[in-house]
Protein backbone atom coordinates (compact mmCIF):
# COMPACT_ATOMS: atom_id res chain seq x y z
CA UNK A 1 0.00 0.00 0.00
CA UNK A 2 1.02 3.51 -0.82
CA UNK A 3 2.12 5.75 1.86
CA UNK A 4 0.67 9.32 2.63
CA UNK A 5 1.39 11.99 5.49
CA UNK A 6 -1.65 14.79 5.88
CA UNK A 7 0.40 17.91 6.73
CA UNK A 8 -2.80 19.68 8.58
CA UNK A 9 -5.03 18.12 10.15
CA UNK A 10 -7.05 19.73 13.44
CA UNK A 11 -7.97 16.23 14.91
CA UNK A 12 -8.35 17.92 18.26
CA UNK A 13 -11.81 19.86 17.01
CA UNK A 14 -14.41 18.82 18.69
CA UNK A 15 -16.04 17.11 15.17
CA UNK A 16 -14.26 14.57 16.31
CA UNK A 17 -14.85 14.26 19.89
CA UNK A 18 -17.17 11.05 19.57
CA UNK A 19 -15.41 8.87 16.92
CA UNK A 20 -11.17 10.17 16.76
CA UNK A 21 -10.08 6.25 17.26
CA UNK A 22 -12.46 5.45 14.32
CA UNK A 23 -11.05 8.43 12.24
CA UNK A 24 -7.53 7.45 13.15
CA UNK A 25 -8.18 3.72 12.07
CA UNK A 26 -9.54 4.92 8.93
CA UNK A 27 -6.15 6.82 8.33
CA UNK A 28 -4.07 4.21 8.78
CA UNK A 29 -6.34 1.84 6.74
CA UNK A 30 -6.01 4.13 3.45
CA UNK A 31 -2.60 4.62 4.08
CA UNK A 32 -2.11 7.59 5.99
CA UNK A 33 1.26 7.26 7.72
CA UNK A 34 1.72 10.47 10.05
CA UNK A 35 -0.70 13.59 9.85
CA UNK A 36 0.84 16.91 11.38
CA UNK A 37 -1.97 18.89 14.00
CA UNK A 38 -1.55 22.44 14.08
CA UNK A 39 -3.09 24.60 17.20
CA UNK A 40 -4.57 27.65 16.53
CA UNK A 41 -4.32 28.93 20.31
CA UNK A 42 -2.53 28.51 23.61
CA UNK A 43 -5.20 25.57 24.51
CA UNK A 44 -5.45 23.80 21.04
CA UNK A 45 -1.82 23.76 20.64
CA UNK A 46 -1.26 21.74 23.92
CA UNK A 47 -4.54 19.67 22.65
CA UNK A 48 -2.27 19.07 19.56
CA UNK A 49 0.55 17.76 21.98
CA UNK A 50 -2.32 15.65 23.78
CA UNK A 51 -2.75 13.81 20.45
CA UNK A 52 1.30 12.88 19.85
CA UNK A 53 0.38 11.24 22.92
CA UNK A 54 -2.45 9.42 22.29
CA UNK A 55 -1.26 8.72 18.80
CA UNK A 56 2.02 7.28 17.42
CA UNK A 57 1.55 8.77 13.70
CA UNK A 58 0.57 12.53 14.86
CA UNK A 59 2.76 15.19 15.12
CA UNK A 60 2.12 18.73 17.18
CA UNK A 61 2.72 22.51 15.71
CA UNK A 62 1.96 25.00 18.29
CA UNK A 63 0.72 28.62 17.57
CA UNK A 64 -1.44 31.54 17.67
CA UNK A 65 -3.90 31.54 14.52
CA UNK A 66 -4.54 35.15 13.01
CA UNK A 67 -8.20 34.77 14.44
CA UNK A 68 -7.10 34.81 18.07
CA UNK A 69 -4.30 37.19 17.44
CA UNK A 70 -5.73 39.47 20.02
CA UNK A 71 -5.20 37.47 22.53
CA UNK A 72 -1.60 36.68 22.14
CA UNK A 73 0.42 38.98 24.59
CA UNK A 74 4.12 38.21 25.60
CA UNK A 75 2.37 35.58 28.15
CA UNK A 76 0.95 33.75 25.96
CA UNK A 77 3.91 33.73 23.33
CA UNK A 78 6.18 33.07 26.11
CA UNK A 79 3.84 29.66 26.56
CA UNK A 80 4.27 28.94 22.71
CA UNK A 81 7.52 29.29 23.14
CA UNK A 82 7.59 26.54 26.23
CA UNK A 83 5.70 24.15 25.25
CA UNK A 84 7.02 23.86 21.48
CA UNK A 85 10.15 22.13 23.20
CA UNK A 86 7.83 19.00 23.77
CA UNK A 87 9.55 16.80 21.39
CA UNK A 88 6.49 16.02 19.92
CA UNK A 89 6.45 19.53 18.34
CA UNK A 90 7.85 19.51 14.70
CA UNK A 91 6.48 23.38 13.90
CA UNK A 92 5.56 26.87 15.01
CA UNK A 93 1.84 26.93 13.10
CA UNK A 94 -0.80 27.38 12.84
CA UNK A 95 0.30 31.33 11.91
CA UNK A 96 0.15 34.38 9.47
CA UNK A 97 -2.57 36.61 8.44
CA UNK A 98 -6.04 36.62 7.39
CA UNK A 99 -7.44 39.98 6.31
CA UNK A 100 -10.91 37.77 5.20
CA UNK A 101 -12.14 37.93 8.40
CA UNK A 102 -10.54 40.49 10.44
CA UNK A 103 -10.93 38.83 13.85
CA UNK A 104 -8.09 40.83 14.68
CA UNK A 105 -7.27 43.89 14.32
CA UNK A 106 -4.77 43.92 10.85
CA UNK A 107 -2.00 45.69 12.66
CA UNK A 108 -2.20 42.86 15.65
CA UNK A 109 -1.91 40.17 13.47
CA UNK A 110 1.06 41.22 11.61
CA UNK A 111 2.91 42.04 14.81
CA UNK A 112 1.81 38.33 16.46
CA UNK A 113 3.01 37.18 13.21
CA UNK A 114 6.57 38.53 12.89
CA UNK A 115 6.93 37.43 16.99
CA UNK A 116 5.89 33.82 16.21
CA UNK A 117 8.65 33.83 13.33
CA UNK A 118 10.86 35.24 15.81
CA UNK A 119 9.78 31.93 17.87
CA UNK A 120 10.07 29.47 15.19
CA UNK A 121 13.52 31.11 14.11
CA UNK A 122 14.82 30.88 17.58
CA UNK A 123 13.37 27.14 18.34
CA UNK A 124 14.68 26.54 14.81
CA UNK A 125 11.30 25.39 13.59
CA UNK A 126 9.79 25.62 10.71
CA UNK A 127 6.61 27.41 10.13
CA UNK A 128 2.98 26.78 8.83
CA UNK A 129 1.70 29.71 7.32
CA UNK A 130 -1.68 30.53 6.87
CA UNK A 131 -2.63 33.66 4.67
CA UNK A 132 -5.92 35.09 3.32
CA UNK A 133 -6.72 37.49 0.84
CA UNK A 134 -3.33 38.99 2.74
CA UNK A 135 -0.66 37.67 0.72
CA UNK A 136 1.11 41.04 -0.06
CA UNK A 137 1.56 41.63 3.79
CA UNK A 138 2.45 37.92 4.35
CA UNK A 139 5.21 38.00 1.81
CA UNK A 140 6.20 41.16 2.65
CA UNK A 141 6.86 39.93 6.55
CA UNK A 142 8.46 36.57 5.57
CA UNK A 143 10.93 38.36 2.63
CA UNK A 144 11.98 41.06 5.70
CA UNK A 145 12.70 37.98 7.96
CA UNK A 146 14.41 35.80 5.87
CA UNK A 147 16.31 39.33 4.51
CA UNK A 148 17.54 40.28 8.14
CA UNK A 149 18.49 36.49 8.91
CA UNK A 150 19.22 34.39 5.21
CA UNK A 151 20.63 31.61 7.26
CA UNK A 152 17.41 31.52 9.04
CA UNK A 153 15.78 27.43 8.33
CA UNK A 154 13.51 25.70 9.94
CA UNK A 155 14.43 22.01 11.23
CA UNK A 156 18.36 22.07 11.05
CA UNK A 157 20.30 20.08 8.32
CA UNK A 158 17.28 20.15 5.96
CA UNK A 159 18.10 20.37 2.26
CA UNK A 160 17.37 22.30 0.20
CA UNK A 161 16.47 25.07 2.45
CA UNK A 162 13.36 24.63 4.01
CA UNK A 163 11.69 27.61 6.23
CA UNK A 164 7.73 26.43 6.45
CA UNK A 165 4.79 26.13 4.09
CA UNK A 166 1.79 28.02 3.07
CA UNK A 167 -1.09 25.52 3.86
CA UNK A 168 -4.24 25.53 1.73
CA UNK A 169 -1.85 27.75 -0.53
CA UNK A 170 -3.98 30.51 -1.99
CA UNK A 171 -2.39 32.11 -5.09
CA UNK A 172 -0.97 31.66 -8.61
CA UNK A 173 2.01 30.33 -10.16
CA UNK A 174 3.84 33.58 -9.90
CA UNK A 175 2.73 33.88 -6.09
CA UNK A 176 3.94 30.17 -5.66
CA UNK A 177 7.46 30.92 -7.23
CA UNK A 178 8.02 33.75 -5.01
CA UNK A 179 7.31 31.18 -1.96
CA UNK A 180 9.73 28.80 -3.12
CA UNK A 181 12.42 31.30 -3.44
CA UNK A 182 11.78 31.91 0.02
CA UNK A 183 12.64 28.24 0.66
CA UNK A 184 9.02 27.61 1.59
CA UNK A 185 6.80 24.77 0.35
CA UNK A 186 2.89 24.77 -0.47
CA UNK A 187 0.46 22.70 0.64
CA UNK A 188 -2.71 21.21 -1.70
CA UNK A 189 -6.24 20.68 0.30
CA UNK A 190 -9.58 19.50 -0.50
CA UNK A 191 -10.77 22.13 -3.46
CA UNK A 192 -7.69 20.59 -5.69
CA UNK A 193 -10.01 17.66 -6.57
CA UNK A 194 -13.14 19.86 -7.08
CA UNK A 195 -14.33 19.70 -10.49
CA UNK A 196 -13.67 22.63 -13.15
CA UNK A 197 -16.53 24.77 -14.38
CA UNK A 198 -16.03 26.98 -16.93
CA UNK A 199 -17.81 30.49 -15.08
CA UNK A 200 -15.09 29.11 -12.05
CA UNK A 201 -11.35 28.04 -13.22
CA UNK A 202 -9.72 25.93 -10.14
CA UNK A 203 -6.44 28.55 -10.00
CA UNK A 204 -5.39 25.67 -7.25
CA UNK A 205 -5.26 23.30 -10.31
CA UNK A 206 -3.25 25.05 -12.66
CA UNK A 207 -1.09 25.77 -9.65
CA UNK A 208 -0.27 22.24 -8.92
CA UNK A 209 0.38 21.24 -12.56
CA UNK A 210 3.39 23.39 -12.65
CA UNK A 211 4.56 23.48 -8.90
CA UNK A 212 7.56 21.17 -8.80
CA UNK A 213 6.97 18.27 -6.71
CA UNK A 214 10.16 19.02 -4.51
CA UNK A 215 8.24 21.88 -2.99
CA UNK A 216 4.34 19.98 -2.76
CA UNK A 217 2.48 18.78 0.49
CA UNK A 218 -0.70 17.14 1.01
CA UNK A 219 -3.20 18.32 3.73
CA UNK A 220 -6.67 17.83 4.58
CA UNK A 221 -7.28 21.19 6.92
CA UNK A 222 -9.74 18.75 8.32
CA UNK A 223 -12.71 18.83 9.41
CA UNK A 224 -13.02 21.57 6.44
CA UNK A 225 -12.07 21.53 2.93
CA UNK A 226 -13.60 18.02 2.39
CA UNK A 227 -12.16 16.71 -1.19
CA UNK A 228 -14.88 15.63 -3.61
CA UNK A 229 -16.78 13.35 -3.85
CA UNK A 230 -17.46 14.03 -0.17
CA UNK A 231 -17.52 17.49 -0.55
CA UNK A 232 -20.33 18.97 2.17
CA UNK A 233 -19.37 16.26 4.64
CA UNK A 234 -16.62 16.43 7.55
CA UNK A 235 -13.06 15.62 6.42
CA UNK A 236 -10.58 13.57 7.48
CA UNK A 237 -7.10 12.64 7.31
CA UNK A 238 -8.06 9.55 5.24
CA UNK A 239 -9.15 11.60 2.36
CA UNK A 240 -5.72 12.78 1.82
CA UNK A 241 -5.30 9.99 -0.31
CA UNK A 242 -8.11 11.57 -2.49
CA UNK A 243 -6.05 14.76 -3.20
CA UNK A 244 -2.65 12.80 -3.84
CA UNK A 245 -4.45 10.85 -6.52
CA UNK A 246 -5.66 14.49 -8.45
CA UNK A 247 -2.43 15.68 -7.95
CA UNK A 248 -1.42 12.66 -10.13
CA UNK A 249 -4.01 12.95 -12.61
CA UNK A 250 -3.43 16.76 -12.60
CA UNK A 251 0.91 16.41 -12.94
CA UNK A 252 0.56 13.08 -15.09
CA UNK A 253 3.06 11.63 -12.50
CA UNK A 254 2.28 8.33 -11.15
CA UNK A 255 0.94 7.75 -8.07
CA UNK A 256 4.05 6.20 -6.64
CA UNK A 257 5.97 9.39 -7.65
CA UNK A 258 3.53 11.47 -5.62
CA UNK A 259 3.39 9.48 -2.32
CA UNK A 260 7.89 8.96 -2.78
CA UNK A 261 8.13 13.48 -3.04
CA UNK A 262 5.58 14.48 -1.26
CA UNK A 263 6.48 12.07 2.08
CA UNK A 264 10.65 13.44 1.16
CA UNK A 265 9.90 16.56 1.65
CA UNK A 266 7.53 16.33 4.77
CA UNK A 267 10.44 14.29 6.30
CA UNK A 268 12.99 17.54 5.14
CA UNK A 269 10.32 20.30 6.09
CA UNK A 270 9.51 18.40 10.06
CA UNK A 271 11.41 15.37 10.14
CA UNK A 272 8.54 13.01 10.03
CA UNK A 273 9.47 10.43 8.52
CA UNK A 274 7.46 7.55 7.10
CA UNK A 275 8.92 3.93 6.69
Amino acid sequence: MLKFVDSHAHIFYAEYSADIDEVMARAAAAGIAGVVCPGTNLETSRESIAATRRFASVRAAVGIHPHEASSADDDVLGEILAISADPGVVAIGEIGLDYHYDFSPRDVQRDVFRKQLGLARQRCLPVIIHTREAEADTLAIVEEVVGADPSWRGRPGADPVARGVFHCFPGDAELAHRVFDLGFYISFPGPLTFPVKPAKPNLMAEVARTAPLDRVLLETDSPYLTPHPHRGKRNEPSYVALIAQRLSELTGRPLEEISKATNANVANLFGLTVS
